[in-house]
């Protein structure tokens, strides 16, 4: 399986772990949220070790869409109808903060669209922009080539791997990464891995998908499903930026080369992409190549087939929970972890040090999955 993101990526790796160690604070997982857990805590003055399973960002991390959003999973309505009013636009307004923080060197800052897929769906479009417009939001009714829905000016879209190893650059100067080191367990003091132990005297667990594979305390909690997406060969250009189709189901961007990178159609195999597996499978591959056609409106190769585990909570609220004494684990974003990531990362530092209570946009207790 490769990942069409990875191409040409110049990465020389981090080394693994090479026995035991010990330092003020570990952090499991570097993807974006663990990444930038470890700027946190280095921020802090903290002796850091971050390790990770793989390569940094080789999970969801670097294998999603490349969207940046603003807000939760729900779209911004449908938000403030679960959490309430101030949650979700809290949430809304340190996504968007979030996002006018990154380097503009790796992002694109080119708005997203919304399409609707029936009259049903641009209704919703409706109350979705009556949302976003008393809040102060920006959002635009669009009706063009694509079809009929939302154009959001404030979004945006990346590489995602690209910017989760940047950001391991950055910080590797700073603390002492590990790749290619899988942690088997996770108490008040010790990280053991395969390849030694960790001594830490505050843990942060930043793993999305599978997260109840190694806590699995939480997994009334949090559940891992599998996402899958594709890339063509380069064709003419079709979309000006990141596009959501049918509910938010499907989703495509096009990238500076020409390359349609699409994903979706989860709900096609629903109980079937409940899973760890990570292999790409036939139905949901023929769904989204579909999708993909439609939009590029003309025959298209596919060049990369990929699928990644991320985390799902049972409201779409991510997960900052304290798991043992100054062990906290973050996760479950639910599909849209490229900026609630980072954000809940550093709230679940502030929960370990500090012991201040997460967000009230975290989910922590309410709703469980059955187990």
């Amino acid at each position: 399986m490769t990942v069409a993101w990875d191409a040409a990526l110049d990465w020389p790796g981090l080394p693994q772990l090479d026995g035991d160690i010990a330092a003020d604070a570990c952090v499991v997982g570097l993807g974006a949220s663990g990444l930038a857990a470890v700027a946190e805590l280095a921020d802090r003055g903290l002796s850091v070790v971050g390790v990770d399973a793989g390569r940094v960002a080789a999970g969801a991390a670097g294998r999603n869409g490349g969207f940046l959003l603003g807000g939760g999973a729900p779209f911004l309505h449908d938000a403030i109808a679960r959490w309430g009013e101030d949650v979700a636009v809290e949430l809304y307004r340190a996504t968007l903060g979030e996002l006018a923080g990154m380097p503009d060197g790796l992002v694109r800052r080119v708005g997203s669209l919304r399409l609707a897929s029936d009259e049903a769906e641009l209704t919703d479009c409706a109350h979705h922009a009556a949302a976003l417009r008393v809040h102060g939001f920006a959002v635009e009714e669009y009706e063009g080539e694509l079809g009929r829905g939302l154009f959001l000016p404030d979004d945006a879209a990346m590489n995602p791997a690209r910017r989760a190893l940047a950001m391991a650059a950055a910080v590797a100067r700073r603390a002492q990464l590990y790749e290619h080191t899988r942690v088997s367990t996770v108490d008040a003091t010790r990280v053991v891995t395969d390849r030694g132990v960790i001594s830490a005297a505050a843990v942060i667990v930043a793993v999305d998908g599978r997260l109840e594979a190694l806590l699995p305390g939480l997994s009334d909690r949090v559940r891992t499903a599998r996402l899958q997406m594709l890339a063509t060969a380069p064709v003419p250009a079709k979309l000006p930026c990141p596009v959501y189709c049918r509910w938010g189901y499907d989703y495509a961007q096009q990238d500076q080369d020409g390359r349609l990178l699409v994903g979706g159609g989860r709900d096609r195999s629903a109980e079937a992409e409940w899973t760890f597996d990570v292999t790409p499978t036939a139905p949901v591959q023929a769904w989204i190549e579909q999708v993909a056609q439609s939009l590029a409106g003309r025959a298209i190769g596919v060049t990369h087939r990929w699928a990644a585990s991320v985390g799902y909570t049972p409201d779409g609220r991510p997960l900052c929970v304290d798991v043992a004494p100054r062990v906290v684990a973050c996760g479950g974003y639910s599909g849209t972890g490229n900026l609630v990531g980072p954000l809940t990362a550093r709230a679940a530092v502030a929960l370990a040090l500090d012991e201040t209570p997460p967000p009230a946009w975290c989910y922590r207790t309410g709703v469980r999955w059955s187990v």
